[in-house]
């Protein structure tokens, strides 16, 4: 009511304000002639009268007016009179001249220069532009002079309501959750108007709800959107389209209006609890499914969404509750029941299970309308599967002595079928853990019997495995693992732990203990080892040792006299009987060997060599073994050295007249017979190994014998050099260790001057037999040698 009341005066007074504004700029534009009428004098009396007008009295303007207004969007036939401007100065003699200038001055405002008459020539938008600053002069017509300073005034464009509200974010978005209270904030809207809004009820806004009543509301002046319905349910309807008003002039008539519109939704609340789609699920699986695997799913729909409609599943009753489990998938909201434990057909064929859905997130507002829980019954059928043969028990021990009989049994696995037809069992062994097929089974009553002899010191289990086939269906196979102790039995003598050696000192006293033995057993008797020792029955009344039992199973060996001498006896063997106390009790007989050595006063072993009397003080056979290698060992390097400084001094070449292959002369030019000595050395040829710094020469001198021949006829070229070239290169290509020698020379330039010509024989192209050499007897003695040698050559050859 207060509101309605404010409105009501609003409107009494709004029209009241209008018209005193209006009017007043009239009353105040009028000119007020305060300008006093001057005598007509001297321009002196005029100045003095001035003065002393300015030290008397307050200067006061020549220009009297308040701000004009014009009515904004105005368009009648003529231009519309904003105002007149006035001068005191001016008699109405029209000699004063107004002029204007500023925002719009002859465009938008034009005055009249004798009547100062302002007119507004354009219609004009307060939206646009709100006020003008003008400049109003008076100046005088003929001279254009200004009469008084120039003075600013402005011309304010008044407001009339042309611009319809407008909601600038539109349209809106809103959300609320279901089943609020009436009254709940949902939204706030905001709507602008450009018209002015201080002046009249132009930009004053009122809301209102055009469509979405009844369900929703709006305040008129601060637009909150509100619940006007309680109770509104999501999954009776999600979403609502409201449209919303802004109307001007305070909502009265005429007033413009602008609309927008708002969608709400409503948000999900936990406010429905599960429901199974039936109360009652039938299931079947096979017996052999394997644990974990899921058998069914059941489902529990919620009308609710998101983390509302999410529900855990759990089995509160039922015979199956230990076999059976059930979980949640996360991303269906189903309930998967998986198999916990083995199914038998044979033993329990069908279960009743009572599965519970609950919500996970219960909102506690609506915990009244009831429990969040549903409940179902789920049957399951075992159905029955042709299972693999069972053993029982599923795994054995058995014990067998050591020295039992081949083919003796030593027990017995059994099997069944658990299905209802009840095949046959065939029993076989895995060699792969009797791979020295110690053991056999019956193929028809499992019955397992040794097949090779047992021994426990080599090895005192056997594990293996058992192999169960069903004969009507080979591929239903069970194994069963089976461990074999094998039971010790005394066949094995004892004996001593080790090689024992008795030291015996010269000097030692009677009863002396000289030597601890101890025995072993690799047998493994129950109450554990017990050794008995005794010496050999010819032997009992020794007169140089005895033997002493002790209490830890091991046996002494004492000195009955004193006086042991190595020069009389150095070393004394002592056979010494060890026996255990099996049934049948084993025996063994020890030879324990006892050195007599020589030992310093405080019983330290120092010698037990009879050869220590003869070696000098501070010597011993080790140390003259020693001394005397040393010797030997000098003497070789002594014997190497000589030899090797021998064939040093040897000249690597052979010198021998008879070597016809050190006597081929380098023809480079023309030489001087045998008094040149620059010969060819060809020894490199005869042996390639000569010439490696790593290898020994091997210069063997030829066993060719010089015979003295018949004369030839003359041959063009004898082949001996040739072929023995080609020799040695056929030998050294073949010869993997010996290093490439190329020593082939090429004479590319023959000698020129000699009476006889050529002697070269390498690019001749007749042969051997076609050539005699007993010429060169005839040339002198210088060629006398070089005949002899070639004739022997070819004696040679040809022999």
């Amino acid at each position: 009511m207060p509101e309605r009341l404010t409105e009501m005066l609003m409107d009494t007074w709004t029209p009241l304000i209008i018209l005193w504004i209006t009017v007043l700029p009239s009353i105040y534009m009028a000119p007020m002639n305060q300008s006093q009428v001057l005598p007509s004098g001297s321009s002196t009396g005029l100045k003095r009268l001035n003065e002393e007008q300015r030290v008397l009295n307050r200067s006061k303007r020549g220009w009297v007016w308040n701000q004009m207004f014009v009515l904004e969007e105005f368009s009648g036939p003529e231009p519309i009179l904003v105002g007149r401007l006035h001068t005191d100065l001016d008699p109405g003699s029209s000699k004063i001249k107004y002029i204007l200038s500023g925002d719009g001055a002859g465009t938008i405002f034009v005055i009249n220069d004798k009547t100062g008459d302002i007119h507004a020539m354009k219609r004009l938008d307060r939206e646009e532009k709100a006020e003008y600053t003008l400049t109003a002069q008076a100046v005088d017509r003929d001279t254009n002079k200004p009469l008084e300073p120039p003075s600013e005034f402005i011309i304010k464009v008044q407001d009339i309501n042309d611009n319809a509200p407008e909601f600038v974010d539109g349209p809106y978005h809103a959300t609320v959750p279901e089943m609020s209270v009436v009254g709940t904030f949902v939204t706030k809207v905001t709507a602008t108007d450009a018209d002015d809004p201080v002046y009249g009820n132009s930009a004053k806004l009122v809301y209102s709800i055009l469509e979405g009543q009844p369900y929703f509301s709006i305040e008129p002046h601060t637009a909150i959107i509100k619940t006007a319905l309680p109770n509104m349910d999501r999954e009776a309807k999600e979403e609502y389209f409201v449209v919303i008003q802004a109307k001007d002039m305070g909502g009265h008539m005429g007033g413009l209006s602008g609309t927008t519109t708002v969608t709400i939704t409503l948000t999900d609340v936990n406010d429905n609890p599960p429901k199974f789609a039936q109360s009652l699920y039938h299931f079947s699986v096979m017996e052999d499914v394997a644990l974990g695997e899921p058998i069914g799913r059941v489902k529990a729909n919620d009308l609710d969404i998101g983390e509302n409609a999410k529900s855990s599943y759990d089995i509160i009753e039922g015979d199956g509750m230990d076999i059976f489990e059930i979980t949640t998938d996360a991303q269906t909201q189903d309930g998967i029941i998986r198999v916990r434990k083995p199914l038998d057909f044979e033993t329990k064929k069908s279960y009743t299970l009572k599965v519970e859905a609950v919500n996970i997130h219960i909102d506690p507002r609506f915990i009244s309308g009831g429990p969040f829980k549903d409940t179902a019954t789920v049957k399951i059928v075992v159905e029955d599967a042709d299972e693999p043969p069972v053993f029982s028990p599923p795994s054995y021990l058995l014990e067998v002595h050591e020295n039992a009989a081949i083919n003796s049994v030593i027990g017995q696995v059994t099997a069944h079928d658990p299905d209802v037809s009840s095949s046959p069992i065939r029993f076989s062994i895995d060699r792969h853990t009797d791979l020295e097929r110690q053991f056999n089974i019956n193929a028809e009553d499992g019955k397992i019997t040794l097949a090779t002899p047992l021994d426990r010191e080599t090895n005192t289990w056997h594990n293996i495995t058992i192999v169960a086939t069903e004969t009507r269906n080979h591929s239903q196979v069970s194994r069963v693992p089976v461990a074999i102790k094998v039971l010790d039995v005394n066949d094995n003598a004892p004996e001593f732990a080790s090689e024992h050696e008795a030291f015996l000192c010269e000097n030692g006293k009677p009863g002396q203990v000289i030597q601890i033995v101890s025995a072993i057993d690799k047998d493994d008797p129950k109450n554990g080892h017990y050794f008995l020792y005794s010496l050999l029955p010819e032997m009992a009344n020794n007169p140089n040792f005895t033997i002493k039992k002790n209490e830890d199973n091991t046996l002494s060996i004492l000195a009955k006299h004193s006086g042991f001498s190595r020069q009389k006896q150095e070393v004394y063997l002592l056979p010494i009987v060890i026996s255990d106390s099996g049934n049948p009790p084993m025996s063994s007989t020890s030879t324990l060997t006892i050195r007599v050595c020589g030992c310093s006063s405080e019983g330290i072993v120092q010698s037990c060599n009879v050869e220590a009397y003869v070696l000098p003080i501070g010597l011993s056979m080790g140390a003259l073994i020693a001394i005397l290698a040393c010797i030997i060992l000098l003497l070789v390097i002594v014997v190497l050295f000589v030899t090797l400084r021998r064939h040093k001094n040897e000249p690597l070449i052979i010198k021998d007249d008879e070597d016809v292959r050190e006597n081929i002369i380098r023809y480079d030019d023309e030489g001087g017979g045998e008094e040149d000595t620059e010969a060819f050395d060809i020894a490199t040829l005869q042996n390639p190994d000569g010439i490696n710094g790593f290898l020994p020469r091997k210069d063997i001198k030829p066993d060719l014998q010089f015979m003295p021949r018949q004369g030839l006829a003359p041959v063009p070229n004898g082949v001996d050099v040739d072929e023995f070239i080609n020799v040695r290169l056929h030998e050294a290509d073949n010869d993997p260790t010996a290093p490439p020698y190329d020593s082939i020379q090429i004479y590319g330039y023959e000698g020129r001057g000699s009476a006889a010509g050529s002697l070269s024989s390498l690019e001749s192209s007749t042969s051997d037999s076609d050539q005699n050499f007993d010429y060169l007897s005839e040339w002198g003695p210088r060629f006398k040698r070089l005949g002899e040698l070639y004739s022997v050559g070819e004696s040679d050859k040809e022999t």
